[in-house]
């Protein structure tokens, strides 16, 4: 505050400035000089108006008299004759003439302000305001916060003594990772023991991952336990507009490396500068490209930079530059994926730190029922349930909050100001309870957690089946039973309403993708064979497959077309069958989901097992029930499982 009070009268004052030297240039520009002659000349003339003497009588100022001007202009001149002389000849100017008297009276000594001095005073600040500028010029050149002419100076940041340490304790559910990690950690503690062997540490570390599953925690991590100097920065941090600028911070990046080796550089989202070259409509960004080309030449060039190890995370490693992936640069390539069941326990573990939990909180459960969350989600999913405990008042978390916080994350939060009609939650409510039928009648399909008919993020209702363990592969007829299971709402409609509605767009979309990646990708139909039919086409900013060549001929086409058909007509009808199998368990599930908006697994296994009384059905159901909806009325099933293998 005091600093910028300071500038604001520094500012201040170089302004009264210019103008007090304005206005004393502008004075001195209408005084006219004369000579002791001229002044004699034009005095016996008459046309001088005022003269003022000082004591000395060495210094003549005053107005002169001229026709027809509207302002008058003054005149200057030095008399070295004697001062009474000229008093007399004043007096005989003035007694001699007929018009005006001439105005005589003396004057003082100019102040010291109004001579020599207040010439000084204007150099000095004249001089002070040329020093300012230069000041702030170079200011602006080589320091401060503002650096006009630092376009080159890298922007990595050093992560400092006094930030929060992070360590691979605070890192759970990548064990893989930290093991290759620590490696790289041990290397920088203890150089002698690889040396002794003859062994080299990776120059380069890639961890490649989806979004959210700990990589750049990782590399917190790393910082915290490497105990050596670690400078972060991001990919985008590089590029600028102006060409030239990305390569000149990449060499100062490497030159503070040098100069602090050994040491270790992390780059956050490396696919921003090290996408490949020469690629795309149009041709390549000329800056990104010098960037990356300078950058292949810091990591694996002329120049050696042992001691300075480099990591760097993205989730985009097709799209990077092969030479920036040959050894010799990124050695190692660390994989990051979301956790499996173990790792989300421990994941969980660790969140839950400072987390007051109540007695019924089960973090096995939650793990189960957390299936392709990533280290991210689950944060943010026990961060969402401590949001609703403070909402609701409540003194510890409990499992309901964190049942709610599930939904949440899967689908969003719960829509009240959404009003529906009765009509429309009939709808819904059998759209919903033909999925969950599918998945609970169907053996191989995943398991039914929940039914929702209260409209969450985009989706009117969804149904949330969760597999009991993780799996990697999907057999055929696993994949069939999962297109049956999204096509069990759209099949739930047509026998109740005996008419269809927009709701299960997204269902055929999915059901749509799938029949078609098992017949063209995983040569999964007898028509077909065993083969790959198509082309896996590549983004346009890549430059490849720009057109679509097909590797296939017409009356191919005709066969996956037909064959596409019969899978989603197969799935569609035996939905309806099971369906019209079990229609009065059904229409029971369906008049309880009306009445409680949401029904666990277990709630309907009983109904639909017979296990629990059933109450009569009331005339208001039956009404929304058997009324069709319109086009505005569209529902979209968001179940949490991804049914593609």
């Amino acid at each position: 505050m005091a600093k910028n009070f300071l500038k604001s009268i520094i500012i201040i004052l170089l302004v009264a400035a210019v103008f007090y030297m304005t206005a004393q240039y502008h004075d001195q520009a209408k005084i006219e000089k004369l000579k002791t002659s001229e002044f004699t000349e034009r005095l016996q003339a008459g046309e001088i108006k005022t003269v003022k003497i000082n004591s000395q009588g060495t210094l003549i100022q005053g107005e002169l008299r001229k026709a027809g001007a509207n302002e008058e202009t003054k005149y200057q001149t030095n008399w070295t004759g004697d001062k009474n002389d000229l008093n007399d000849k004043i007096k005989a100017i003035n007694s001699g003439k007929k018009t005006e008297s001439l105005i005589l009276f003396d004057v003082e000594n100019p102040s010291f302000m109004e001579g020599i001095g207040g010439q000084i005073i204007i150099w000095i600040v004249f001089f002070i305001l040329l020093a300012g500028v230069w000041i702030f010029i170079m200011r602006q050149a080589g320091g401060g916060n503002s650096k006009a002419m630092d376009f080159g100076k890298s922007k990595a940041r050093r992560v400092g003594e006094d930030a929060q340490r992070v360590t691979f304790d605070d890192v759970a559910g990548v064990d893989e990772a930290k093991e290759e990690l620590s490696e790289i950690v041990d290397f920088l503690k203890n150089p002698r023991k690889y040396a002794s062997l003859g062994a080299k540490i990776p120059k380069g570390v890639l961890l490649l991952g989806p979004p959210g599953s700990g990589k750049t925690l990782l590399s917190r991590a790393i910082a915290g336990e490497a105990g050596v100097p670690f400078f972060h920065i991001s990919g985008s941090d590089f590029v600028e507009m102006f060409v030239g600028v990305g390569a000149s911070r990449v060499r100062d990046l490497f030159s503070q490396a040098k100069a602090n080796k050994p040491c270790i550089i992390f780059i956050d989202e490396i696919d921003a500068v090290g996408r490949q070259r020469f690629a795309g409509v149009g041709g390549g960004h000329d800056e990104r490209e010098q960037t990356l080309n300078q950058l292949l030449v810091e990591m694996d060039g002329f120049e050696s930079n042992s001691g300075i190890i480099l990591i760097a995370a993205t989730n985009r490693a097709d799209v990077l530059d092969p030479a920036l992936l040959r050894p010799g640069r990124f050695d190692r390539r660390i994989v990051v994926d979301n956790p499996d069941l173990n790792g989300r326990v421990a994941i969980l573990n660790v969140h839950i730190k400072g987390k007051p939990l109540a007695d019924d909180v089960d973090l096995n459960i939650l793990a189960r029922r957390t299936t392709g969350f990533s280290g991210a989600d689950l944060a943010n999913m026990l961060n969402e349930a401590a949001l609703l405990a403070a909402r609701n008042s409540d003194d510890k978390i409990n499992m309901a909050h964190l049942e709610a916080s599930i939904d949440r994350v899967i689908a969003g939060p719960e829509r009240k100001g959404r009003a529906l009609n009765e009509k429309e939650r009939g709808i819904i409510a059998v759209h919903e309870v033909g999925h969950a039928l599918m998945a609970e009648k169907l053996e191989l399909a995943d398991p039914l957690h929940k039914i929702s008919i209260l409209p969450r993020g985009m989706a009117l209702g969804y149904t949330l089946s969760m597999p009991e363990e993780d799996t990697y592969l999907a057999s055929r007829e696993e994949l069939l039973q999962d297109i049956t299971v999204l096509l069990g709402g759209r099949a739930a409609e047509d026998i109740f309403f005996s008419d269809i509605t927009t709701g299960a767009q997204n269902d055929l979309q999915r059901a749509t993708r799938l029949s078609m990646a098992m017949i063209t990708e995983y040569g999964m139909s007898e028509v077909i064979g065993q083969r790959v039919v198509g082309k896996d086409h590549s983004q346009i900013f890549l430059g490849r497959d720009m057109m679509d060549n097909r590797d296939y001929s017409e009356e191919t086409a005709e066969k996956i077309d037909a064959e596409i058909q019969r899978i989603l007509n197969t799935s569609y009808n035996l939905a309806k069958d099971l369906i019209t199998e079990h229609k009065k368990q059904f229409e029971d599930i369906v008049e309880r989901l009306l009445k409680t908006d949401v029904m666990t697994s277990d709630e309907f296994k009983a109904i639909l097992y017979g296990t629990e009384e059933t109450e009569e059905k009331n005339s208001s159901v039956d009404d929304g029930i058997d009324t069709p909806i319109n086009e505005e009325g569209n529902t979209e099933d968001n179940t949490s499982a991804d049914f593609s293998v």
